[in-house]
């Protein structure tokens, strides 16, 4: 049965990223974005197309625009561009992980810092450095605390899935049979569900972006967007934020070591 359905669950994952990939080219969201779209696609499957459909696909920049302005879609863009390629480095570091059959806590580490360091250094800072006046160094320095709060909040989630889910099941942690991935995939999706109310807050305070539209070529006449320069966010505010992200980080490790037997 449960073969069965992670079969189901990988042809629908291949058809999404095929349509999603296809599909995207027409649609005027920033590049990376694209990336992240696909890249979510490939963690979440049909899951992630919808998300495509509902959260960014309309073909002009005026429309794009204007639909991607909602806030909860703004959010979206926000959550799915840490996920994505936060996802990356954790999805490597499982590999690692398993290959040297690392102990718990090694593993969780291997993937939190591989997660974060791809996540923050490339995905963010180097693919957004524009939004930074072309400055790599200032990129890393804006991104470094959002980044931070959405990864505890991403791994926080993730944590009690990929350790409980099928536990003592050995091919459920062996990168080569596709149960290792299925339950990557479900701790995926839930991490994305934990870190969204945290991008909410980011997003709302101007410290990570959303969906962007990349204006109409040839001069023609296009809104992007909105764009806003973060304000100033009190460090108090950022600390009871930080405070919480390593709250759920914290509970999320608790609940996979106790639970685990």
């Amino acid at each position: 049965m449960l073969e069965s359905a992670m079969m189901l669950w990988f042809v629908l994952t291949a058809m999404s990223v095929l349509y999603v990939a296809i599909d995207i080219r027409h649609t005027p969201e920033n590049p990376v974005l694209k990336w992240a779209f696909i890249l979510i696609t490939l963690y979440a499957g049909p899951i992630g197309a919808l998300l495509y459909v509902f959260g960014c696909r309309k073909r002009t920049p005026e429309d794009h625009a204007r639909f991607v302005a909602a806030r909860w879609r703004q959010v979206l863009g926000s959550t799915m561009h840490c996920v994505a390629g936060d996802g990356v480095g954790i999805l490597v570091g499982a590999v690692i992980g398993a290959i040297l059959t690392l102990p718990l806590l090694a593993d969780l580490a291997l993937e939190y810092v591989l997660g974060f360091g791809f996540g923050w250094t490339i995905f963010q800072a180097l693919f957004m450095k524009d939004m930074a006046g072309g400055s790599y160094r200032r990129s890393l320095e804006s991104t470094f605390i959002p980044e931070l709060l959405s990864m505890n909040c991403l791994m926080g989630g993730m944590i009690p899935v990929m350790v409980l889910a099928w536990r003592g099941v050995a091919e459920a942690h062996d990168p080569t049979h596709g149960l290792f991935w299925f339950r990557m995939s479900i701790a995926l999706m839930v991490g994305f569900a934990v870190a969204y109310p945290m991008n909410w807050w980011l997003v709302s305070n101007h410290l990570k972006h959303g969906m962007m539209t990349v204006p109409a070529p040839k001069g023609a006449k296009a809104k992007k967007a909105p764009m806003k320069m973060p304000p100033p966010v009190s460090r108090d505010r950022i600390a009871i934020a930080a405070g919480i992200s390593f709250a759920v980080l914290l509970v999320g490790l608790f609940i996979g070591i106790a639970t685990r037997g």
